[in-house]
């Protein structure tokens, strides 16, 4: 995996990106037709990317093959596979090893006794849609499919490092961390063995000792250590501490940073002080390359989110790449992950379909695994603007909402939305995230302000003063470069207004804590979305999907400014 620092010296990496060859599989009949044991016809395409950048590709829906021959050393590999849309199954020499659902997260499979020589990955995508899907059909973002992240074949031996992640509570006066180092151990040999196992955080050492392991045996250790003099991580002074686990014949380098992110006084206080949440709901997508994102745009869309002023991001609707989040842990910006159920296309008894629910928790255990040490995730998200007053909602909130609190580490739990004056799961929030359109979709400009009234009324109803609200989406669309002397819908003068109107007031609102502007720039979208997505995109961009900046660029960068 490409991340922002090299995760191993010791450990064999390959990186299997470049040329695959790829084959549509139009009448779902390669499985059948055993297309894993070699693709009889096939064309040359980039991996990562995503078809639908393909000539002539642009709306395709189903099912690709992709193939990849390389050489290996033998012994025993981990295959990685960074991401893909959605739905994966993976062969190694026709030999079948497994499938992963969910396009955002990454997954791996193990062969031991590789021969040396010449082998074959053969990879089935389906970007394809069910009753089970997540997300469902109707989602405003594009269907994309293919491997959208990178492939690498690791070369494993003696006992490996495979997984760690930091656990910590701090003090009460943020000075010490009283810390639990988890570290995954995995013996690749066929016989039991031991290695001498030293395991550094900062410049404070964990661990140092012999370890044996049974052959094949994975082992998890849980090691406690405490940091004195903690440098806290911070917008201001994002400071990072180097993780290192090394054994005699392996290794695993990752990072983390400390920080205490909590609700208090209805407020959201980052190490003791209020924050105010202000910045842009943001997907990780581009004409060009679909959600196989590269990374020097990655550092580009930071760059332009800082300019403006912006200090948390939210990743809608998924979780990102993770060396995005490597650069927002180096910069000091917040970041909001959540998992892809996108509400609008969720039926109240679609939530409450067993495979959807426990699909819906794997993703959140995936996300939780394997985005657990980056510094600035302060807030994960359940979901988005599902129809929070049924009872289905009321039970899946509850179960990821008690997930999340056990499982998360130091974070905000919430979700966004949509339905603000029905909703009856806000008690499996630790703030309230509201999605609005009025002056979009609904009422004018003014209606902000009744808006705001409304709500401070239903929030004291429901007894959960206490509970402050961040507004999560607002916007308007504006085609870029599209101006009149009339203040009008579509126009970047009427997208201006109403964002300053509703910076403004949000901010002089004291029931307030925040808001994230939807959106960061316009995105391609589906065509279940209907006729109000002018040129097949979601064009609430504070800038084009080029990355080229409209009138309420400038006028929120003025507010979040001052």
């Amino acid at each position: 995996m490409t991340r922002f620092f090299d995760e191993h010296i010791k450990r064999s990496v390959q990186y299997l990106g470049g040329a695959w060859s790829f084959s549509k599989d139009y009448n779902n009949e390669g499985e059948s037709g055993k297309w894993y044991l070699g693709l009889a016809e096939s064309e040359k395409v980039t991996v990562p990317s995503v078809w639908n950048t393909e000539k002539d590709m642009l709306t395709y829906e189903g099912v690709a093959w992709y193939e990849k021959r390389f050489h290996s050393e033998g012994g025993c590999i981990r295959l990685f596979l960074g991401a893909v849309m959605t739905q994966a199954k993976v062969w190694l020499d026709g030999e079948y090893l497994g499938d992963h659902y969910g396009g955002f997260t990454q997954f791996d499979f193990i062969v031991k006794d590789v021969s040396k020589g010449m082998h074959t990955l053969t990879v089935r995508v389906d970007n394809g849609f069910d009753a089970h899907s997540i997300p469902q059909k109707q989602v405003d973002w594009y269907h994309y499919g293919g491997i959208t992240r990178d492939v690498t074949v690791e070369r494993l031996s003696g006992i490996c490092a495979l997984y760690n992640r930091i656990e910590y509570t701090l003090s009460d006066d943020l000075k010490t961390a009283d810390c639990t180092a988890v570290v995954e151990l995995f013996n690749a040999e066929n016989e039991s063995a031991s290695t001498f196992l030293k395991i550094t955080l900062g410049e404070t050492e964990v661990y140092a000792g012999s370890v044996s392991l049974e052959a094949g045996e994975r082992r998890e250790l849980r090691l406690p250590v405490v940091i004195n003099d903690v440098k806290l991580w911070s917008p201001e002074e994002p400071n990072l501490y180097d993780i290192r686990i090394e054994t005699d014949t392996d290794d695993l380098y990752d990072r983390t940073g400390f920080r205490k992110i909590e609700v208090k006084d209805g407020k959201v206080m980052l190490n003791g002080e209020a924050m105010y949440v202000q910045g842009v709901n943001r997907h990780e997508e581009h004409p060009d390359f679909g959600m196989a994102f590269p990374q020097k745009l990655m550092k580009k869309d930071i760059d332009i989110a800082l300019d403006m002023g912006c200090n948390t991001i939210r990743g809608s609707h998924y979780p990102n790449a993770p060396e995005f989040l490597d650069m927002l842990d180096e910069r000091g910006m917040a970041f909001w992950s959540e998992i892809p159920i996108w509400g609008v296309g969720f039926s109240a008894e679609t939530l409450g379909d067993e495979t959807v629910l426990a699909r819906g928790l794997e993703m959140h255990r995936e996300m939780v695994r394997y985005y657990y040490n980056h510094p600035s995730i302060i807030i994960w998200g359940q979901h988005n603007e599902i129809p929070s007053g049924s009872q289905q909602a009321y039970e899946m909130s509850k179960l990821y909402y008690s997930f999340l609190k056990e499982n998360g580490g130091n974070r905000i739990v919430t979700y966004a939305c949509a339905r603000p004056f029905e909703d009856i799961c806000f008690d499996f929030c630790d703030l309230i995230c509201i999605n609005a359109y009025y002056g979009w979709y609904s009422g004018n400009i003014s209606d902000w302000n009744k808006f705001a009234e409304r709500f401070r009324a239903r929030r004291k109803e429901l007894g959960m003063e206490h509970k402050p609200v961040i507004m999560s989406e607002f916007g308007a669309a504006a085609l870029y470069g599209h101006h009149t002397f009339d203040n009008i819908p579509w126009t970047e003068e009427y997208q201006a207004e109403l964002i300053t109107h509703c910076l403004k007031l949000f901010r002089e609102d004291d029931m307030f804590v925040g808001a994230l502007i939807w959106q960061f720039c316009n995105i391609r979208t589906c065509k279940e979305m209907g006729l109000n997505r002018a040129r097949g995109f979601n064009n609430k961009g504070l800038l084009d999907e080029y990355r080229r900046p409209k009138a309420a660029y400038f006028a929120a960068k003025k507010i979040f400014s001052e």
